[in-house]
């Protein structure tokens, strides 16, 4: 079960979290139809390589990546969007495009959108596309020590 390894994360640093199951979905548009919660507070995990180097972008779910800006921010030469390939197997426990935000656990660098960032909670996939844990984003940011940098924009 992935989320087990989030929970026991959250559960040794006494962080307080809701796990939300729903029906199975698949883009975070419709997950967070289904959880009912709004897409502005649901986090999406978007893997993307910063000069080669493996990294996470987490945002809202209403909101879309732009690669210039990230680019900017890092002083990176390259920034572009990893393959299902090129990181399916850093995630084993969890389905592919449902890994949690927290690349601490797994050794990966994490950037959060500003917007998100505003949010007082968050809401993000636990390793599958049917439970969500929801905490205080202060709990998050704490736990996961992200960058947090001007990197989304809302979806059209």
């Amino acid at each position: 079960m992935p989320i087990k390894k989030i929970r026991n994360f959250l559960d040794e640093q006494n962080i307080k979290y809701v796990v939300i199951i729903h029906s199975p979905t698949y883009t975070a548009q419709e997950i967070a139809a289904s959880a009912h919660i709004p897409g502005k507070e649901l986090a999406k995990t978007v893997m993307i390589k910063v000069d080669g180097r493996m990294t996470m972008a987490v945002l809202p779910a209403s909101y879309t990546v732009d690669f210039h800006l990230i680019k900017k921010a890092a002083a990176a030469k390259n920034v572009e969007l990893a393959s299902e390939e090129e990181f399916k197997y850093l995630f084993p426990e969890c389905e592919i495009g449902a890994m949690p935000p927290f690349g601490n656990l797994y050794n990966i660098d994490v950037l959060v959108s500003k917007t998100l960032a505003e949010d007082e909670n968050i809401s993000f996939n636990a390793g599958s596309h049917k439970e969500l844990i929801k905490l205080a984003y202060k709990d998050f940011e704490k736990l996961v020590r992200p960058k947090v940098i001007k990197f989304s924009s809302k979806s059209s």
